[in-house]
């Protein structure tokens, strides 16, 4: 038991180490990136560049995320669902967020949509430290405000900008299966899982695939 704690305090610091070095270096290296997609999307209709949002991190701790806006300013802008769940998130629950070809998506959101371009703001987030680089997505308020006991358990961890559900079906599984994937990752997690969970999110994206 003393040597396990040992290896899981262990794994906690680096895991915090890795984090911010890989977030500083994601961020200097796609600074180019970065400024030619704020351009971009300030050209293309003159609104804000970064959508903000409210997102329950660890310990249900809500934080704000970030990520470059990919749909018109007034739908960006306005006030997520309410869901009334009374016994947890069901498992057939599938969110299905916008699609690329939606008419409320700009041209240039679809583009960085495809290649998850829209999430790289997420490395401020981890240096932030309300994210960390391999970890459950975390979920928007509404829903979580309805998880069950048991779906509270994925909210024990820094939520991920990418995660083991997300290598392993993203929004194509339901509510059910991701929480059975996101708990299997917190009981099994090590730093090769999230090397793994890291380099088959790089192929993803690179295939357009969008993991993230």
């Amino acid at each position: 038991m003393l040597i396990s704690k040992i290896v899981r305090t262990g794994y906690c610091s680096s895991k915090r180490m890795m984090d911010i070095m890989g977030a500083l270096i994601a961020i200097v290296l796609l600074s180019p990136v970065f400024l030619i997609v704020a351009i971009a999307i300030k050209l293309e209709d003159g609104g804000t560049v970064i959508f903000k949002q409210e997102r329950s991190g660890e310990n249900d701790t809500p934080f704000v995320i970030y990520k470059f806006r990919s749909m018109t300013e007034r739908v960006a802008s306005s006030s997520d669902s309410a869901y009334t769940w009374d016994n947890g998130v069901p498992d057939t629950f599938i969110f299905k967020d916008t699609g690329e070809q939606d008419a409320r998506v700009t041209k240039v959101g679809s583009f960085i949509r495809k290649f998850s371009i829209d999430e790289l703001p997420q490395f401020v987030n981890v240096l932030f430290g309300n994210m960390s680089l391999i970890g459950p997505r975390p979920e928007i308020v509404p829903i979580t405000s309805c998880y069950s006991e048991k779906q509270k358990q994925r909210l024990m961890v820094k939520p991920g900008i990418t995660g083991w559900a997300q290598i392993n079906g993203r929004s194509d599984i339901n509510n059910g299966e991701k929480i059975r994937l996101d708990l299997e990752y917190i009981e099994k997690q090590t730093a090769m899982l999230d090397i793994i969970i890291f380099f088959k999110t790089v192929w993803l994206v690179i295939a357009g695939k969008g993991s993230i």
